[in-house]
Parts: C-alpha cells; sequence; structure tokens
C-alpha cells in the first residue's frame, strides 16, 4: 500500500482499502520512517509542545502577578481587540500543547506513506504541511472558545482567573460533556481519530494542499471528538496548568491507547453524576 506521488492527482481512497476502521492499528509495519526520519519526526513534535507548555507556564506565571497588581491597575475590557487578540493566542498555543501529543500517530504515520512514495528527503515538509492542517482547525476552535470566554468573563461567570464563579455553570459543563461522551456522534469521531491509517486509505489526497486538507479534515473530526472536554477547562480554571494537563492526559487515553474507548464511556457517567451534584448542591 503507497500513497500517490505529490503533486498527482486527488485520491480519496487507497487501493486495497478495505479493511473495517475497527480492525485497523494505529501504525502499520508496511508504512514507516527510517530510525533517523523517526527520530527527526518525533524530535519535532516533542519540541513544539514543549514550547507551548513553556509558554502557558510563563502566561500563568504572568496571569498570577497581574492579580496581585490588580487594585492599582485599570480595568480592560474583555471585548477590546488586544484582549481578544491576546486571548486567542493562549488558546491557540494550548490547543498546541495539548492535542499534538495525541495526534502524533496520524502524524508519523503520515510523514511514512509520504516517505515510502517520495523518497526520503520529503519527510518533514509532507508532515509539517499536515501538522498545519491540524492546528489550523484547532485555531478555529480558539477563535471561538475566546468569545465564549469572554462572555463568560462579561457576565461574571468565571473570575479573573477564569475559573468558574458559579456552580450551576461547572455542573453544567460537567453534565454537558458527559452526554456528549455517550453520544453516537462522538463515538463516530472518536474512531477516526483512533484510526489514521484507516482514515488515510479512504480520504488521501495528493500534493501539497491535500495535506493540507487532510490535517484539517483529521483536525476536525478531533475537534468533534475533544470540544466538549475542552470547555471543562472552565470549571477548574482555563490556566490551571494541572487541570490542563489533567484533560491533556485524559485526551491521549482516550485517543491513543487500547483502553481509551471504554474510558470514554466511562467518563461519560462519572462527568454527568458529578454534574448533577454541583447542580443539586
Amino acid at each position: 500500500m503507497t500513497p500517490p506521488e505529490p503533486g498527482t492527482a486527488t485520491s480519496h481512497r487507497l487501493p486495497g482499502a478495505t479493511r473495517s476502521a475497527k480492525d485497523v492499528p494505529l501504525t502499520d509495519k508496511s508504512v514507516g520512517l527510517s530510525q533517523r526520519d523517526r527520530l527527526v519526526a518525533l524530535g519535532s513534535l516533542v519540541t513544539v509542545s514543549v514550547l507551548a507548555w513553556v509558554y502557558l507556564w510563563l502566561e500563568a506565571a504572568h496571569m498570577g502577578m497581574d492579580m496581585g497588581s490588580m487594585p492599582q491597575a485599570e480595568p480592560v475590557s474583555v471585548w477590546s481587540v488586544r484582549s481578544l487578540a491576546l486571548n486567542f493566542l493562549m488558546w491557540a498555543v494550548m490547543m498546541v500543547g495539548m492535542m499534538l501529543p495525541s495526534a502524533s500517530p496520524a502524524i508519523l504515520l503520515f510523514a511514512g506513506m509520504t516517505s515510502k512514495s517520495a523518497g526520503r528527503g520529503f519527510v518533514m515538509p509532507g508532515a509539517a504541511v499536515f501538522s498545519a492542517g491540524y492546528v489550523a482547525i484547532w485555531a478555529l476552535f480558539s477563535i471561538g472558545a475566546t468569545l465564549l470566554q469572554a462572555a463568560l468573563q462579561s457576565n461574571a461567570l468565571i473570575t479573573t482567573m477564569l475559573v468558574s464563579g458559579s456552580d450551576k455553570l461547572t455542573g453544567a459543563l460537567l453534565v454537558l460533556a458527559g452526554v456528549y461522551q455517550l453520544l453516537p456522534f462522538k463515538e463516530r469521531c472518536l474512531q477516526k481519530c483512533r484510526s489514521p491509517l484507516q482514515f488515510f486509505m479512504f480520504r488521501w489526497r495528493g500534493g501539497t494542499w491535500g495535506a493540507f486538507l487532510m490535517g484539517a479534515e483529521h483536525g476536525a473530526y478531533c475537534v468533534g471528538c475533544c470540544w466538549a472536554i475542552m470547555l471543562l477547562l472552565f470549571t477548574a480554571g482555563v490556566m490551571n496548568l494541572l487541570w490542563v494537563a489533567l484533560i491533556a492526559a485524559f485526551v491521549f487515553i482516550e485517543k491513543v491507547l487500547a483502553a481509551g474507548q471504554s474510558v470514554s464511556r466511562a467518563s461519560g457517567a462519572i462527568l454527568i453524576g458529578t454534574g448533577a451534584l454541583f447542580l443539586l448542591g
């Protein structure tokens, strides 16, 4: 099984694409990178993710210092262009740090498939373009998250530290996330995220633009899988890095590990029960 050469006409299905999505593993022995290229690709993903987390740590520390000087500071509208731009940057970088690790199997698999067809020397550009498409979709999600944050802040539903200030809001977000975990649409999106080989077999597109579109489409499935879980950041604090890390770890387990689907369904019941306690308390 080899993908079309870069620059060839679009192909939405690879030869031999007959296996069931439920039986396709995250990787395939016939599609792989050399050890050197795998280390370069993986090292690049780790570097970008670490830089994102360093930015978040610095932003959290800066926010803490700002809170200490809040009485002397002039209030800034949450709807100002500057506030919206900075909050969008925060969300976008956060999504990179949280989601790239769980997308790494798809990115490495894509790099391996393009490597086999295009030869050595073309691995990173192709993988970088695919990753850019993936990140672009999460950037669109970040726009929505930024606007939601501004709306919640302007209605005093979250604090200046971006933590829920209402048990009703916390409960509603928990129940929403829990119910969504149990929906068939969530299951379909999760299956696409967990089976990148099946995705490439049926949705392959040639050329640089095709690589970007495949990354965007795969990112759209991941947003469809995880958007409700991401809203839980508002419950314990958008800049509570421990909470951010726990949600990122949950997403990784759900999307990558063998028990991910069982964990996803079980979490739905737990989230609904916990949310009900907040709503009724």
